[in-house]
């Protein structure tokens, strides 16, 4: 296969106040571009051009650092987008969802702060997860362009905290960047429908 950068799903100025189009102008078309140009370039005979996005995370981790740093990101960030819309975020999740959060992590208003907190204090650049692993909802945190898929588990929820996710908006007052990404950015129904794939 070879990366693509996908379109925004909304216009550059759609998340404001909360994410400013400068932002998403760095982010998507500097920053996701360079995660997809490069990683076309290390995939060429990698001897795993033929395979698709997840496996080319999976099968490059721990074996070729640098496909592997660019093909996570490319993978992150195609779903970063989606896991945001305008007027997101809010207490009011789908039903199925709703239930795996009260049973598995102990209901939403638990799930926001240790949500925050892994985000909060992943040290230098990395994501915070919500992810399935064995049918069940867990959070975590990663350094760099890793994921849960590469700790066997099926990310549905994932916020950026490298530094040009955020810095522009909120400089170094990370814990605001991603209460005001939970609270006010996320897409809940893209969210649900990562999670009924992950355990169907």
């Amino acid at each position: 296969m070879t990366f693509e950068l996908p379109p925004l799903p909304y216009a550059y100025d759609a998340l404001g106040p909360y994410m400013s189009k400068e932002t998403l102008e760095f982010h998507h078309d500097k920053h996701h571009q360079a995660y997809v140009t490069n990683g076309n370039n290390l995939l060429k005979d990698s001897g795993l051009e033929g395979k698709s996005l997840e496996e080319i995370v999976k099968e490059s981790y721990g074996k070729n650092q640098g496909l592997f740093n660019n093909a996570g990101q490319h993978y992150n960030h195609i779903h970063f987008w989606q896991w945001m819309k305008p007027n997101g975020g809010g207490k009011s999740l789908p039903g199925k969802l709703q239930a795996a959060v009260d049973s598995d992590l102990g209901g939403f208003d638990k799930l926001r702060t240790d949500f925050i907190a892994a985000g909060t204090t992943q040290f230098g650049s990395g994501w915070a997860w919500i992810a399935v692993k064995d049918g069940k909802l867990e959070i975590s945190k990663t350094p760099n362009g890793e994921s849960p898929l590469v700790n066997g588990a099926h990310p549905i929820l994932g916020v950026d905290v490298w530094e040009h996710s955020y810095y522009i908006d909120y400089r170094n007052a990370r814990p605001k960047y991603l209460e005001a990404w939970f609270d006010n950015l996320v897409n809940w129904e893209h969210v649900e429908e990562m999670y009924s794939k992950a355990t169907a």
